[in-house]
């Protein structure tokens, strides 16, 4: 796909004008915790993310930048295309029962969740997944660990694996990034999730052996077989699947891959809405507040963004990241406190901008998109792994917060979460830092 800030160069973006992305991210930060109820309506959503980017519209149609216009209508339509099939299929396959909430049990749940992130997407995979596990649980008493390690594996640190994974990573995909690329980060990958089960089942052990033996027993007589009801929907998901990997400029043209692609996508979609029956969705309380949720922010975040990109094309050779170690760092920093989607594209367009003559000092550096590969690769881990930082890093993980309360357990406030990422996650990506970034 072409890069649209190369077309975009023509337009002179005076730095005032990033003022409205940085306003945007800050409203999607800062407003659910000053101005919670308020924010809690997707109307008042909507209303800011209209407000913020008209500025930024006007300037543009002002100044010839139309065609930076259509590249963001393309990529946002591509973007909520891809998450709403992902969201409306999942919700569509119902996990019943209860078995034995046992260390080993909930470990594998865990790990299976951390294996379907990256092919039902991070929201997909958690709203499948946390209702049974929380119920699974819910004889037990000493719980609170569980939903957070849920968050970082399987709401984060999972999706890396391939674009459908986590929303950086498909809108790298849309950048130009080959689909099976993010397959090369499987150490990487594997890595972190086999060193967060690990500490989860240590956690998990000990806290099963604090239980006392009624809550034991009454898990073992409470048990019920797990049962998956709508399995079609893995039909539906794997045409998703083949949409994204195959439906592109390279097999099929620039000028109609958008619209076939996406129609197939809306397609399997249809189908699943259609042909589940719709007792499976009302027993999971499926409802498109989520998916609406992300697509009026991210209307203010598609628009906004086009100047802060551009800048960062024309500029960001002279800000002096040179290091893969300081990209995962950047990158991830901001995404534990902002949305990773746009920081993960920010650091994108620098790495572009500072590795414009890198190649032809050093033809033998593999480039990804005109960005060396061990960038790249640091930019989608810091995207993808740090947004288990906080609960704002990633669109699942107030989801599965407020699910978590909905069933009785007392989640941590913000900066209690914080307390729990920090000393769990800080020293794995340090570990990760030295392991993979050293050279």
């Amino acid at each position: 796909m072409d890069n649209p800030l190369v077309h975009a160069t023509t337009v002179a973006m005076p730095l005032w004008t990033t003022t409205f992305f940085v306003a945007m991210l800050l409203s999607v930060a800062a407003l659910p915790l000053v101005a919670g109820h308020w924010w809690h309506r997707n109307a008042n959503k909507l209303l800011v993310s209209l407000a913020l980017s008209l500025p930024v519209l006007l300037y543009l149609l002002t100044h010839n930048g139309l065609h930076q216009i259509e590249h963001a209508a393309e990529e946002y339509f591509a973007f909520i295309v891809l998450l709403g099939a992902l969201f409306v299929i999942s919700g569509g396959i119902l996990v019943e029962g209860d078995i034995r909430a046992t260390p080993l049990v909930n470990t594998t749940f865990l790990g299976l969740g951390a294996l379907l992130a990256s092919f039902m997407g991070t929201t997909g995979a958690s709203m499948l997944l946390i209702r049974p596990l929380l119920r699974t649980n819910s004889e037990r008493k000493f719980t609170l660990h569980t939903p957070i390690f849920f968050i970082f594996i399987v709401s984060n640190a999972g999706g890396l694996l391939t674009p459908l994974g986590d929303p950086p990573l498909f809108l790298g995909y849309l950048r130009g990034v080959p689909f099976a690329w993010t397959f090369s980060l499987w150490q990487e990958w594997l890595f972190v999730i086999g060193v967060l089960l690990a500490i989860y089942l240590i956690l998990d052990s000990r806290a099963y052996t604090q239980e006392s033996l009624r809550t034991l027993a009454k898990d073992m007589r409470q048990v019920e077989p797990l049962r998956i009801r709508g399995l079609l929907n893995l039909l539906w998901l794997g045409g998703v699947i083949l949409a994204v990997a195959f439906l592109n400029e390279k097999y099929i043209g620039e000028a109609a891959h958008y619209f076939v692609r996406e129609g197939v996508m809306l397609t399997m979609a249809a189908s699943s809405w259609f042909l589940t029956p719709r007792i499976l969705r009302e027993r999971q309380n499926f409802n498109f507040a989520p998916i609406t949720e992300v697509a009026v922010i991210f209307i203010g975040i598609f628009i906004t963004m086009i100047p802060a990109l551009t800048l960062l094309e024309q500029r960001g050779a002279h800000l002096g990241l040179v290091h893969p170690w300081q990209f995962f760092w950047s990158t991830g920093i901001l995404s534990s406190f902002l949305d990773n989607a746009p920081t993960y594209l920010t650091f994108f367009s620098l790495a572009q901008a500072s590795s414009n003559d890198l190649h032809a000092l050093y033809p033998a550096v593999r480039m990804i998109e005109h960005i060396p590969q061990n960038e790249l690769a640091a930019i989608s881990l810091g995207a993808v792994f740090m947004g288990a930082l906080t609960y704002i890093g990633n669109g699942p993980n107030f989801m599965v917060k407020a699910i978590a309360e909905s069933n009785g357990v007392k989640m941590p406030s913000f900066f209690g979460y914080m307390r729990w990422s920090l000393i769990i996650l800080l020293p794995i990506f340090v570990a990760v830092t030295l392991i993979f970034f050293s050279t």
